[in-house]
């Protein structure tokens, strides 16, 4: 013993204790055993799906015949005239729109260009550019053509991403960086990655699946760091996702979508038909599903490290009742938010169902509206499952780290310091009076 009572000698610091502690809990280091086996399929994944640009020449001449590799290049409107148009007559007349551009770029840089007439008469949307707006034209090299494709949000889009990276450093600090590296790492993964291999003839699902994995070990340990609840919630993120997969692929497969319901679809079938739309359908799920995943599986595996910090006396079982008493209401909101999310996005369709009379159940039968139904359902049964999984895990593996500590000395020494920490709230909790070893014993619900 030293002059202040402290034990000396064989006690280990800190930091080897935290090692000692992980390395010493077997349930961890089997989950690390299983998530590494994972992570080797992911690189077998990753270099047998590697896209080699072998079918994207023959998708892209498909696409050329329906107008979707046009050139596009960034203009600037010159002048905005309304006229009658060129083929209008006495007996018809027409008002229409001409509007003259500078392109930025191109084969008529820095040159007026007249684009095709817009048809004032016509029903639906016609374009109202003015004199200093930024648009896109498209441009058809076999015909030296010239036609408005969009306007030009660029600006407005960079202003705004910088607004959210701005937000997201100013309250997360490090964590917020890191996980904007993540987001984007997932951006180039989709792009560079899923999108091509799949136009090479791989099988969509496949190739979403190890897409998944690699975006979840990347955006876990780069945006939480390394430790035992990142593991926790890794694990748990995996298993629901393969849960989400396999209900997705028994029910999408009852309710036989096809895939060519949407507009996009139905030009995918025609520019490369040998891809399964169906398939695409099961792989857009999963990878929307893991969005949802990543949020729920993490909060969860804090919240029960946290919990058992408050109070390290907290046994397994009332661990998971206090987690999954966390879990009800996260997951309550999170369904919401994900059925908000489609509807949102869906919200014209909606309108053009409520004026086709027809009844609710033919419209929630229509492919467009199904295939949403089927993904919130089927995403929502894996954020349920995710939450007793991930509760169970932290609680039954920390609770062997806490063991394993309690082993070498250490939990002995956590012990105390809560009662030293209890022993110095007591008597503002009290009200004043002397504290007893009642105050002590293990409570029935947490003490906040």
């Amino acid at each position: 013993m030293t002059e202040t009572g402290r034990p000396c000698g064989h006690g280990h610091p800190p930091e080897a204790r935290s090692r000692t502690g992980w390395l010493g809990n077997r349930g961890l280091l089997g989950v690390l055993v299983l998530l590494g086996g994972v992570l080797a399929a992911t690189v077998v994944g990753v270099v047998a799906f590697w896209p080699k640009g072998a079918g994207s020449g023959a998708v892209a001449e498909g696409a050329g015949q329906v107008g979707l590799t046009s050139e596009r290049f960034a203009a600037q409107v010159q002048s905005v005239r309304e006229a009658p148009c060129s083929y209008s007559t006495a007996e018809n007349p027409q008002n229409c729109r001409a509007v003259v551009v500078v392109p930025s770029s191109g084969p008529d840089a820095q040159t007026p260009v007249t684009l095709p007439e817009f048809n004032l008469e016509q029903t639906g949307y016609v374009p109202d550019p003015a004199p200093g707006d930024r648009i896109v034209v498209g441009y058809e090299p076999a015909t030296d053509f010239y036609f408005y494709a969009d306007v030009d949000r660029r600006v407005a889009l960079w202003v705004l991403a910088g607004l959210f990276a701005v937000f997201v450093l100013v309250l997360g600090r490090l964590r917020g960086l890191r996980s904007l590296i993540s987001t984007a790492l997932t951006g180039l993964l989709l792009v560079g990655f899923v999108a091509p291999s799949i136009l090479d003839g791989h099988e969509p699902l496949l190739v979403a699946v190890v897409a998944a994995s690699v975006i979840a070990f990347a955006s876990f340990y780069l945006t939480h760091g390394p430790g035992p609840e990142t593991t926790i919630a890794l694990a748990g993120t995996l298993g629901s996702l393969g849960l989400t997969l396999g209900i997705s692929a028994l029910f999408f497969g009852a309710a036989r979508f096809t895939g060519v319901a949407t507009e996009e679809g139905a030009i995918l079938s025609f520019v490369s038909g040998g891809i399964d739309l169906s398939s695409l359908l099961l792989a857009g799920a999963m990878i929307g599903a893991l969005g949802a995943l990543d949020d729920v599986t993490i909060t969860q595996a804090v919240a029960v490290a946290e919990l058992r910090r408050a109070d390290p006396t907290m046994g397994a079982s009332r661990l998971i009742a206090a987690g999954l008493r966390v879990g009800r209401a996260h997951i309550a909101s999170t369904i919401n938010t994900l059925l908000l999310a489609y509807v949102g996005a869906a919200m014209p369709l909606l309108l053009l169902f409520a004026v086709s009379d027809q009844s609710w159940g033919m419209v929630a039968n229509s492919e467009l509206i199904a295939v949403e139904i089927a993904r919130t359902l089927c995403g929502s049964i894996g954020l349920v499952a995710a939450v007793p999984l991930v509760t169970a895990l932290a609680a039954v593996l920390g609770g062997e780290e806490r063991a394993g500590r309690a082993g070498d000395g250490s939990g002995a020494r956590t012990r105390g310091s809560f009662l030293r920490a209890r022993l110095r709230r007591q008597p503002a909790e009290a009200g004043g009076r002397a504290a007893t070893w009642d105050d002590f014993t293990p409570q029935d619900e947490l003490d906040f």
